[in-house]
């Protein structure tokens, strides 16, 4: 296998604490070969030849007036970002640039995003950015809720010639619309919604997943999920949370080939938890002989790292469909690595396919 296949060239809209995850854990890994058998923290030391490492950050795209102007590794720890530091970063060299405001900010954040004054400062042209910084794929980490900025960010990365990945649940790279767009423009597309490394959706499949082998018919089951990140903050605005809870929901419901009563989503902003999160999961049902089972769990995590390890997956596979010419939604990273992928399949299938993806068995 070929190592060090040159640099992959990302730019980022929203320069939170999920992107300072990404930024700080690609320094932190900067020194992975690709010969390793195991490194700690990543599933993938060399996906497909890529190392960590060869992810460059060329663009970064904000509406918070003190991130703006500064260096992104000096930008990813400004207020409100609360992420612990665990990494040195070096300066990229590239400052962060004035975003759009459109529906990124809700109401109620205006003060937390210290969003910048539009008679002082103007959005840059997104699409000419991309192409002067040369990115070849463009990362959304906007807000939640962010519905025409989410799709504002995907039309500017197809107009830059940019393959795109959507962390956020908004539903671009599964709606068919959207992946008619990028087919014909010759761009690949993943997304939505960044499943976590060990998070709360896909430990709540997990458990869903292990009761239906095991002949286990549940009757209901919960995630109630609490943080004190802006994440949390943003989305106690329920008119934010409509894609959130959805996506949420059918990741777990579309293990199970039958209706259960579900409720998952954020439940509450708790502010000194800072990046912290904190889920309880739910399920009770019926096993052998219609007896009892109830399962309540407890599952505490650094939230915006936890996601961090499979972006930098999702990243490598896209450029890896940019070197092949692949085009639209990528099925088998997609499926694996988001909540609300085109398609829901099971997570061993999913896995599979995305080790036969890097092999070159598999075209998306």
């Amino acid at each position: 296998m070929v190592f060090n296949m040159g640099p992959i060239k990302v730019a980022i809209a929203g320069l939170g604490n999920c992107a300072s995850s990404l930024v700080q854990g690609i320094n932190y890994y900067k020194d992975v070969t690709g010969k390793e058998e195991r490194v700690t923290g990543l599933m993938h030391p060399s996906f497909g030849g890529y190392l960590p490492g060869d992810i460059k950050f060329v663009a970064a795209f904000e509406v918070n007036s003190g991130k703006i102007g500064k260096d992104i590794s000096d930008a990813i720890f400004v207020h409100p970002n609360c992420v612990i530091k665990f990494a040195d970063t070096p300066k990229v060299g590239v400052k962060v640039l004035p975003a759009p405001i459109l529906d990124g900010v809700a109401e109620h954040m205006q003060d937390s995003f210290n969003v910048y004054d539009p008679k002082e400062m103007k959005p840059v042209d997104i699409s000419e950015e991309l192409r002067n910084s040369s990115a070849e794929i463009l990362v959304n980490f906007l807000p939640v809720g962010s519905a025409e900025a989410s799709r504002f960010y995907a039309q500017a990365a197809l107009n830059a010639g940019c393959a795109f990945i959507n962390c956020i649940p908004e539903f671009i790279v599964s709606d068919s619309g959207w992946q008619e767009k990028y087919r014909k423009a010759g761009l690949p597309m993943a997304g939505d919604d960044i499943k976590s490394q060990v998070g709360a959706t896909i430990l709540h499949r997990v458990i869903a997943q292990l009761l239906s082998d095991r002949g286990v018919e549940i009757d209901e089951t919960y995630q109630l999920n609490i943080g004190g990140n802006t994440d949390f903050e943003n989305m106690t605005a329920e008119n934010r949370l409509a894609s959130k809870r959805i996506s949420k929901t059918e990741a777990v419901t579309s293990i199970l080939d039958y209706p259960v009563p579900t409720r998952i989503g954020p439940s509450d902003y708790v502010p000194f938890l800072d990046d912290t999160k904190v889920c309880y999961i739910h399920a009770q049902g019926k096993k052998w002989g219609g007896m009892p089972i109830h399962i309540a769990l407890k599952l505490s995590v650094e939230d915006s790292p936890n996601s961090a390890g499979v972006v930098a997956d999702v990243i490598r596979a896209t450029k890896i469909a940019l070197d092949r010419g692949t085009s639209g939604p990528l099925m088998s990273i997609s499926s694996y690595s988001f909540k609300h992928p085109p398609e829901q399949i099971e997570d061993s299938i999913a896995k599979q396919r995305v080790e036969e993806f890097i092999q070159g068995n598999r075209e998306r």
